[in-house]
């Protein structure tokens, strides 16, 4: 599989683990920056950039997800949102990474590189990339009338 993965400067410890560790248990790792510790970045673009090449992957038939970190990880779940085809979840604990897959067949995720110690982000993250979607009809209903919204701006009841 492969993860694309962007951070601000508040993640750039956690995001080199990340790279290290994730590529060392067979992922493809995208790094989509920064390359330099800038304490007054932008991580939108880091962001949206991920954001963009896991939904190019996807439509051209590549296994892909990515990884968004910040401080809080909120800024960059809500640029990476932006990208059209994105569904980014902010994980918090194991539950919310894995339900992120089973339930939102979430293509991103979020994590707050200030709010848990690199061992519990990494094992957030490595839950994330290996929980499947269950591909209940349920699920497939909500995502598509949020795709639906997304794309046409019609709100299905």
């Amino acid at each position: 599989m492969r993860v694309h993965i962007a951070t601000d400067h508040a993640g750039m410890e956690l995001s080199s683990h990340l790279i290290t560790a994730l590529s060392a248990s067979g992922y493809e790792m995208v790094d989509h920056g920064p390359a330099v510790y800038d304490a007054e970045d932008d991580y939108p673009s880091f962001c949206i950039n991920a954001a963009s090449a896991v939904v190019a992957d996807q439509a051209a038939g590549v296994d892909a997800l990515g990884i968004v970190l910040g401080g809080s990880g909120n800024g960059e779940q809500i640029a990476a949102n932006k990208v059209k085809g994105v569904r980014a979840a902010l994980a918090w604990n194991l539950d919310t990474a894995k339900l992120a897959r089973q339930h939102n067949n979430a293509n991103v995720v979020a994590v707050g590189g200030r709010q848990h110690t690199v061992e519990e982000a990494t094992e957030l993250i490595e839950a994330f990339l290996a929980e499947p979607f269950t591909k209940e009809v349920r699920h497939e209903r909500r995502i598509g009338k949020i795709a639906t919204f997304e794309t046409s701006g019609e709100v299905v009841e």
